[in-house]
């Protein structure tokens, strides 16, 4: 019966092609009209809610509404929603990540909760809404599970917030199997290699703040990103091809959002200045051992880091340093509004 769930889930996930365009509202109610009173009691929760900021990537026990409540009416209002904020490249990211939960079962011969619930499973993936998605109002959702946690707010029927945005994956690379040699983040790993290669002895010194890869992410999953200790080379220092692939690395994970927050998003880099912006390395320079990477600039904060299960497991986060969770934002609307 679970094969049968799994294989039906997969089908409408692999076939679905989009929505209309409308606003993301619209799509947050009809996701919550399609749910029956007790899913929406547990799906939804106040803007102000602590809930919120409490983001994981890890296999934990979370709140809200899985693909393993819905129906299939349900789960195409709840993948409308996520393919309106996300562009067509993190959508089919987002999809692979949750089909190697397929094989972690098997690596890890189908390990089990404290509970007894499945600790590995590509339908267990949850959904929030926080506040009321009216075009008036400032409301945020998420979605999350293993390796995926997507963060937004919207107001007037477009996302003003799509922090913290992580994608992560294990395996990085699959070794074996019918998937054997596929990298769900092989353009992210490819494109750092690429930029701290290209750097001479000199830039290198200057780049890398360490010969030993941190365990994870400096920011985790903290509720609050801070500036990094570790600055790097500034991206005014590097050659002409050198920020042709700095600008080909940032361009990728900017390319994960929604096409107008995108836009926005390159929008406000160009404004602080793209020569404030800084790479950084860590760990060996050799594809298989521990490295990570970081791009800082004045609100921006990305980061990649894959030390973990033999250096085959990849985080990557986007933070923004003053508008995380929409922060900045509501926090303005409260003081002017309220």
């Amino acid at each position: 019966m679970k094969l049968k769930v799994y294989f039906s889930f997969a089908l409408l996930l692999f076939t679905f092609q989009g929505v209309n365009a409308q606003d993301l509202h619209h799509l947050a109610q009809d996701f919550l009209a399609s749910l029956s009173k007790e899913l929406r009691e547990k799906t939804v929760f106040e803007l102000s809610s602590e809930e919120r900021k409490s983001f994981f990537y890890t296999p934990v026990y979370r709140k809200g509404t899985t693909f393993n409540d819905y129906n299939k009416e349900q789960t195409a209002a709840a993948l409308a929603l996520l393919k309106a904020s996300i562009s067509e490249n993190a959508f089919e990211k987002t999809k692979e990540i949750m089909d190697l939960e397929k094989i972690l079962i098997v690596l890890e011969n189908n390990p089990k909760m404290p509970d007894g619930s499945a600790k590995r499973d590509p339908l267990n993936y949850h959904f929030w809404i926080f506040g009321n998605p009216e075009k008036d109002h400032y409301w945020g959702w998420r979605f999350e599970g293993h390796h995926i946690s997507l963060n937004f707010v919207a107001s007037e029927g477009s996302l003003v917030s799509s922090t913290p945005f992580f994608l992560g994956t294990n395996p990085g690379r699959v070794l074996e199997g019918e998937q054997k040699g596929h990298e769900v983040l092989k353009l992210e790993t490819d494109y750092g290699y690429a930029m701290v290669n290209s750097l001479t002895p000199q830039q290198l010194e200057v780049a890398r703040f360490s010969e030993t890869a941190p365990v994870d992410m400096f920011t985790s999953n903290h509720s609050k990103a801070e500036r990094l200790a570790h600055t790097g080379i500034q991206y005014a220092d590097l050659t002409g091809d050198q920020k042709k692939l700095f600008d080909r690395l940032l361009q990728l994970y900017l390319d994960n959002y929604e096409k107008k927050f995108s836009k926005k998003a390159k929008e406000k880099i160009e404004k602080e200045g793209r020569n404030e912006l800084y790479f950084a390395w860590a760990g060996s320079l050799e594809r298989g051992e521990g490295h990570y990477y970081s791009i800082q600039g004045k609100t921006l904060l990305i980061e990649y880091d894959n030390t973990q299960n033999n250096n085959n497991h990849v985080h990557t986060v986007v933070r923004d340093l003053e508008n995380d969770f929409g922060d900045d934002l509501l926090q303005d609307h409260y003081d002017h509004d309220h």
